[in-house]
């Protein structure tokens, strides 16, 4: 009875201390677990416990320095609850937000604000149309993921100093902007322009995971000739100058 007494004592002494060492757990101490789910980015110069702590240099898989990061960890996540906060700042790329994995295993994002230099997506994003220049900020008051694709959306993204880098030269469109919701995994974005800029844009966009379409018209307020060749190679314009653009895509090659 005493040797089981004791055995017991020295169980609940050593569940307290890994308790002890979980709850106060350096954040380097943590890195061999966490740097597997980086996708290649390199954390350095971490400080601070496991829930709360930050990186001054984080570093692409190529070396390249991209900015520091804050995060906060709830230690609900003993539990089995992922809840967090990250806050991430760079000379090309600003981001913030909370998160949380719901019981089912879709995520939900709240009080997301991003800021974009596109320049940083390099060739990734060249088109026929060419490589879109300036800076996207993005707001996304809530979003609910699944499969990384929103089933919820409530955002408005600007792109501000919008530019399309072409083999003639830059294109300049002005500021643009759009508002979207989504539900059921449909999402429905408003396209506009600023009202001042160099483009006029009226559309709409319609995505699924079955498939896309957009309606917008397109039209310049100033007589840049390089805005309206590039017009051209959008769509034929109208007898005013106008581009009507009707596409959409997809497994039915149709609107969502």
């Amino acid at each position: 009875m005493k040797y089981l007494r004791n055995s017991l004592v020295g169980i609940g002494a050593l569940a307290l201390a890994v308790a002890l060492l979980l709850w106060f757990l350096p954040a380097r101490w943590a890195l061999p677990w966490i740097v597997p789910h980086l996708h290649g980015l390199r954390l350095r110069q971490v400080h601070g416990p496991l829930w709360e702590g930050r990186a001054d240099q984080v570093l692409a898989a190529d070396g390249r320095r991209l900015g520091q990061l804050r995060w906060q960890l709830s230690r609900r996540l003993l539990l089995g609850k992922l809840q967090s906060r990250l806050d991430f700042k760079g000379p090309q790329v600003d981001f913030s937000g909370a998160m949380r994995r719901l019981p089912d295993g879709r995520i939900a994002w709240r009080d997301v604000n991003a800021r974009i230099d596109l320049a940083v997506l390099g060739p990734r994003t060249v088109s026929p149309l060419g490589q879109p220049r300036g800076e996207l900020q993005l707001i996304i008051g809530h979003v609910l993921l699944q499969g990384g694709w929103p089933l919820q959306l409530q955002a408005h993204a600007q792109w501000r100093h919008a530019v399309m880098r072409t083999r003639d030269g830059d294109v300049p469109l002005g500021d643009l902007h759009a508002d979207a919701q989504a539900h059921s995994g449909v999402i429905e974005a408003q396209l506009q322009d600023d009202g001042h800029g160099p483009l006029q844009v009226d559309g709409t966009l319609q995505l699924s995971p079955l498939g896309w379409r957009v309606d917008a018209t397109l039209h310049a307020r100033q007589t840049d000739p390089s805005l309206r060749r590039w017009l051209t190679g959008v769509a034929s314009p109208d007898a005013d100058g106008a581009v009507h653009v009707h596409r959409s895509g997809g497994l039915a090659g149709s609107a969502p």
